[in-house]
């Protein structure tokens, strides 16, 4: 990874940071846009969003990780399809898949899978994302929708911005719970401390709100439904354990009360509008068998 260092002259006083580093680097403004938004550009030591007006005398750090040729290919996999027809595609996901490449990722992903089953994907999120509307962690599992064509993934983006798709979660915490549902408004952003990680913070956070229900409580832990009313990076762990109760097995957000192989997190339903005939479709996937087990665990203990 390389490091760039500027500092604000008068000529970039005033401008959004995007345009200002415009003519001091030799990346499209997409490209710069993406690096703010990975953390990767600093004003005085703090990560900053795209729309920071520059001061004079400011001082701008960008981190550029070193460029990496990927080409996504097809690639067999046993893929667990939940719905399928000529636009989109659900997948029921397992623990341990990525969804889609990046730079650093060198190991097949669920794209690849999908586009073997399939043969093409819309190409709006360019090479490395096709077919990608939203996303899910590499160990959350359950459900994700795919578009085939440029249409469809417009039809679903929007109906993601405008919140008329609706993604539901089961999710085992750390500690009980002791009212019955809850709202937590809190907003998310990079952590400053640790770009790899989300936090709350007011400093670069966008607005985050996570519905919550409890569906079972055991003695040291409870079993909740989460509704995304937003889609933040890593919003139900980071919401949770900002509120005292970590997601069990979460490595990144609980080490403490991690014992497995990644977060028990599952998005088990999915309700869209079809792209092309309207129709509301919701669809399902039951518990992995690891978290079903770990239920049923708790349940003997209950005894």
């Amino acid at each position: 990874m390389s490091v760039l260092n500027f500092v604000a002259d008068e000529t970039m006083a005033g401008l959004r940071i995007d345009k200002a580093l415009i003519s001091k680097v030799d990346f499209s403004r997409t490209r710069l846009q993406q690096l703010i938004a990975d953390g990767l550009v600093e004003v005085n030591d703090e990560v900053v969003r795209s729309n920071y007006k520059l001061h004079k005398d400011d001082e701008i750090t960008v981190e550029v990780p070193e460029a990496v040729e990927y080409s996504v290919q097809p690639y067999p996999m046993d893929l667990d399809i939940r719905y399928e027809d000529d636009d989109v595609i659900v997948i029921n996901k397992p623990r341990g898949l990525i969804v889609h490449p990046s730079a650093s990722t060198r190991e097949h992903t669920l794209v690849e899978g999908v586009l073997y089953h399939c043969h093409d994907l819309s190409g709006i999120n360019g090479v490395m994302r096709p077919g990608v509307v939203h996303r899910i962690d590499k160990d959350t599992t359950g459900l994700i929708i795919m578009a085939k064509n440029d249409l469809a993934h417009q039809k679903l983006a929007d109906q993601l911005a405008d919140k008329t798709m609706s993604r539901k979660y089961y999710a085992l915490v750390s500690g009980v719970i002791p009212h019955d549902s809850g709202t937590i408004n809190a907003p998310i952003g990079r952590n400053p401390q640790d770009r790899q990680s989300m936090a709350v913070t007011d400093k670069n956070g966008k607005d985050a709100i996570t519905q919550f229900f409890v569906r079972e409580r055991f003695r040291k832990n409870t079993l909740i439904e989460c509704h995304l009313k937003t889609g933040r990076t890593h919003q139900i762990r980071v919401h949770m354990q900002y509120i005292g109760y970590p997601i069990v097995n979460d490595p990144k957000y609980a080490p403490k009360h991690s014992r497995g192989n990644g977060q028990l997190l599952h998005a088990f339903e999915l309700t869209f509008l079809h792209p092309r005939s309207g129709e509301r479709i919701t669809v399902n996937a039951p518990l992995p068998q690891d978290f079903a087990d770990w239920l049923d665990r708790l349940r003997e203990e209950e005894k």
